[in-house]
């Protein structure tokens, strides 16, 4: 199934779908991955132009796009990407922005009522804003049939007993009280730790240092396998590179050491790499060279 919007492939049992909500030139590359050096964009320039990277202004181009993952008989969507008439003052990007996720997840073969499982594989304001759709003056869970999964770590940080990120940015109390409490509130939220197995080809694990709480969520069917890595890359740089850290990252030591560690057991075990943001296909398969890595094959 493909259209402008969705992509479709398949690993041993499980079908993935991709669901784009918005993708272009974002943020000054040197913004994004303030530790990159400039050579590496520009040795890489064949694979990185132009899905990852503009040139000529040099700008990381960034998909905001959500997975369907239809396993074991249900229907899982990891992140929910931005929302639509959210108050966002702290990020221009997503203030007030008004989209059609639904649509495209519905052009996808998906309605709300079909989901069973929404995984969060962070909670920020670009992975939680679809969690809830507004009804009768009031934020409530958009897809009513399944269970959330958040992450415990995170949800302790960014929530009220963390003081919403101990008050760093008003987005943070924003994006919990209108994406997560709601969630909350209809008894559909449920906090994990460590590792929670979703099903028998699904297992989240936790991988902080870009937030507290973030995981990653590991895919093992009929010998094929998929590592879904939220906001541990933002940019394929960051493969060549793994000691290089969005701009994002709140933990920046602890989000290099899970970036290695999840990179490499990727290259070991042949696990196809799927980040949140990746432009094209939005996935690659990561290959060793020595102590560093290269860029494998992206994925069909």
């Amino acid at each position: 199934m493909t259209n402008e919007n969705t992509q479709s492939i398949v690993l041993g049992d499980v079908e993935i779908i991709k669901v784009v909500e918005w993708q272009g030139p974002f943020v000054p590359a040197p913004d994004l991955v303030p530790q990159a050096d400039p050579h590496l964009w520009r040795d890489n320039e064949d694979r990185l132009a132009p899905d990852h990277w503009e040139p000529e202004r040099d700008l990381a181009v960034l998909a905001l796009q959500s997975w369907v993952i239809r396993s074991a008989g249900r229907t899982v969507l990891v992140d929910t990407g931005v929302g639509s008439g959210r108050e966002r003052p702290g990020t221009p990007q997503f203030h007030h922005r008004q989209g059609d996720f639904l649509a495209d997840l519905a052009r996808a073969g998906v309605r709300p009522e079909d989901v069973d499982v929404v995984v969060n594989t962070h909670i920020h304001g670009d992975h939680v804003g679809w969690n809830t759709v507004a009804a009768d003056g009031a934020w409530v869970p958009a897809f009513p049939n399944a269970r959330y999964l958040i992450p415990a770590a995170d949800d302790a940080h960014f929530g009220p007993a963390g003081s919403y990120g101990k008050g760093l940015r008003e987005d943070d109390r924003l994006i919990y009280e209108d994406s997560i409490a709601p969630v909350h509130r209809a008894g559909q939220a449920e906090l994990w730790d460590g590792a929670h197995r979703i099903d028998a080809h699904l297992t989240l694990e936790s991988a902080p240092g870009h937030t507290p709480g973030s995981c990653v969520l590991r895919l093992d069917s009929g010998g094929e396998r998929a590592v879904f890595v939220g906001d541990m890359l933002h940019s394929p740089v960051q493969i060549l590179d793994p000691s290089c850290n969005s701009c994002f990252c709140m933990d920046p030591a602890g989000a290099a050491a899970t970036r290695r560690r999840v990179l490499e057991r990727a290259a070991d075990e042949r696990e196809l790499v799927v980040p949140a943001h990746f432009g094209g296909t939005g996935a690659v398969e990561v290959r060793r060279n020595g102590a560093a890595f290269t860029l494998g094959q992206w994925a069909a």
